[in-house]
């Protein structure tokens, strides 16, 4: 049963995905740390030192019987985490105890871990962030002709197209894509190092042939997956690829808080809705409310998100000379936990995008609302053409501007710029003529040769070398 009488973290709970949830167990992080001890045997195995394929052959076969209680019981006696593991795993390997964790340091396993299990996560990330991008390609080709006001400041402005204010939201998580392949593609182990980063014990075990203590880390490395480890590091890995990765994490709550923010404002306005399940409610009060409760959700971790984004820069810079233990505590909270709530946020988004309702007549009655406000330079232009004193029309045209607003904001009437207009005969413009000038589609300029080739261009190439990672669907439980 579950226990209700101790805090329960909400991003496992309630938020992330299961995949995530596993690449921070202890079950992942223990069977990494086992691997890593058998790569290291094997390798030292191969370079010549007194290692059996009897001692290898155990080890491997407890790889994935993780005695848990038993490393609990020692790490109470030992007050140390790894030694407890080491001893604990020596009690299933009786023939290979003696050599596990053969001339390494407790950061050996500690911060490949550390690496591995970083880069594991962004690859999930990735999958989830190339799902996302894929939801909004299709809506913005959808949508890609629908006229939409644009707005800056939040007031109306210059007319653009559903599609392309999509093509925005798109273009920054574009940027999180790249910023994240890089970081993925660059990331290095900390590799066998020793206490100090050094390699002194190795070159001990290895009675001086430095060599073979170069080709120990490249072994080990090449066995979990990396080609390179650092050069240099003191006993752990610089905290800085900490706050990289993070900061990474940090980009991608930006981009998905500025989109849901922006589906927000835009739900209010009522053009645009996330979905909303058949029994959904939006208020306990007022039950015809249907509130943004997923946007708002993704708005909230992200705004957890880009704050964690400082422990990794403050233990970074508060770090002293070769290592010092007050990072510890805080990097097992904040790694695992920034890559819960991104994780959550996309699975999030990859539900509102896959699901989001646009209301057309609704879009149309604003753009009808601000549009004749928008056509006066082009009405004023075509009436200079034929014969208009471009003066005194602009004048016209403002005094009118200014009386027809006074009956939009303070009689509540709808807007009649164009019927005074119309009724102007120093216009020289019928009122089909006039009319003609009026639709949304003369207003939008490029929008939606944009959407097309900027997708063509910079999406589909992505998505397409991603394409067996796409279709995932997400069902929020809550």
């Amino acid at each position: 049963m579950q226990n209700y009488t101790t805090y329960q973290n909400p991003l496992i709970e309630r938020y992330c995905s299961k995949e995530m949830s596993y690449i921070f167990s202890p079950e992942s992080k223990f069977k990494t740390w086992r691997k890593l001890w058998i790569a290291l045997a094997q390798s030292q195995m191969e370079l010549g030192l007194n290692i059996t394929k009897e001692q290898i052959d155990e080890m491997k076969a407890n790889l994935d019987n993780i005695n848990f209680e038993d490393a609990k019981k020692i790490e109470k006696e030992t007050r140390h985490d790894v030694m407890s593991h080491v001893k604990a795993y020596g009690l299933l390997c009786p023939k290979a105890k003696g050599i596990i964790h053969l001339g390494a340091t407790s950061a050996y396993v500690g911060d490949n871990t550390d690496i591995i299990l970083m880069k594991e996560a962004m690859e999930l990330i990735r999958v989830k962030l190339i799902n996302l991008i894929n939801n909004l390609k299709k809506f913005a080709i959808k949508y890609k002709d629908l006229p939409t006001l644009g707005f800056t400041h939040f007031q109306a402005a210059q007319l653009t197209t559903v599609g392309k204010r999509a093509c925005l939201w798109m273009q920054d998580l574009l940027l999180d894509f790249e910023d994240l392949t890089y970081r993925i593609d660059t990331l290095k182990l900390r590799g066998v190092k020793g206490t100090t980063g050094t390699q002194a014990s190795f070159l001990s075990l290895f009675e001086g042939d430095h060599e073979k203590v170069k080709k120990l880390d490249k072994l080990v490395c090449s066995k979990m997956g990396f080609e390179k480890s650092y050069a240099v590091t003191g006993q752990t890995y610089t905290r800085k690829l900490d706050h990289q990765v993070l900061s990474v994490l940090s980009s991608i709550a930006q981009s998905m808080h500025k989109m849901t923010n922006d589906i927000r404002l835009l739900q209010s306005l009522k053009e645009i809705e996330e979905p909303f399940a058949k029994n959904q409610i939006g208020s306990s009060a007022m039950a015809y409310k249907r509130n943004p409760m997923r946007s708002e959700r993704i708005s909230s971790l992200c705004k957890y998100v880009i704050s964690e984004t400082l422990n990794p820069a403050l233990i970074h810079s508060t770090q002293w000379l070769e290592r010092t233990l007050d990072d510890s505590a805080n990097r097992r909270l904040s790694i695992a936990q920034t890559f819960l709530a991104v994780d959550a946020i996309l699975e999030i988004g990859i539900n509102v995008t896959d699901g989001l309702v646009v209301y057309e007549n609704m879009i149309k009655r604003h753009i009808n609302e601000e549009l004749p406000f928008m056509a006066t330079e082009t009405i004023l232009m075509e009436a200079v053409k034929r014969g208009g004193d471009r003066q005194e029309l602009h004048e016209k045209i403002r005094i009118y501007s200014m009386e027809s607003a006074k009956k939009v904001k303070e009689e509540g009437k709808e807007n009649d710029l164009i019927e005074r207009i119309i009724k102007d005969d120093d216009f020289k413009m019928s009122e089909e003529e006039i009319n003609s000038i009026m639709n949304p589609i003369n207003f939008i300029g490029r929008a939606p040769e944009q959407v097309i080739e900027f997708i063509d261009e910079y999406i589909e190439p992505v998505i397409d070398k991603f394409k067996n990672d796409l279709g995932i669907k997400i069902d929020l439980n809550v």
